[in-house]
């Protein structure tokens, strides 16, 4: 039996690793946004135990300390708005890696039908090709055997 060869096998190869691609790469950038969310939570964290911290002081002693966290805040809330802008950034860069994804995924499938398909079609057609050579071959054997009982009835 002849084997099966699929003419569209390269491209679906290249899109099964064109899919492997992109997935790390939605991989990495989820990374980056665990990343940025925890540095996002730990600075937002400080600051409220800062605050903690001051609200639990004297008044007198809280004064000094209270004028020193304002202007340290100014600078720390332009961190935190740095990152959250950073983040819905890398969230967005996220949504369209994704449909990246599924949208290599979904030719990835198509070209797999379409494969399963032809491999189907050529298994019927070899299937078919064997029978008719079986019958073909049946048939000269019984012409032979016919033939010779003839010859031999004369």
């Amino acid at each position: 039996m002849k084997r099966f060869v699929w003419r569209l096998q390269r491209v679906l190869d290249i899109k099964k690793k064109e899919e492997q691609k992109k997935r790390t790469e939605l991989l990495e950038l989820m990374e980056r946004i665990a990343r940025t969310r925890g540095e996002l939570l730990t600075k937002q964290m400080i600051l409220e135990d800062i605050i903690n911290d001051l609200s639990a002081e004297e008044p007198k002693k809280r004064l000094g300390e209270q004028e020193f966290f304002l202007r340290y805040s100014v600078t720390s809330n332009e961190e935190i708005k740095k990152l959250k802008d950073k983040l819905s950034e890398l969230e967005s860069q996220q949504r369209e890696k994704i449909a990246e994804v599924l949208k290599v995924r979904r030719f990835k499938k198509g070209l797999e039908r379409l494969r399963a398909d032809a491999k189907i079609q050529f298994i019927k057609e070899q299937e078919k090709l064997e029978q008719k050579e079986l019958d073909e071959t049946a048939t000269v054997s019984f012409v032979r055997k016919k033939s010779s009982s003839l010859s031999g009835a004369n």
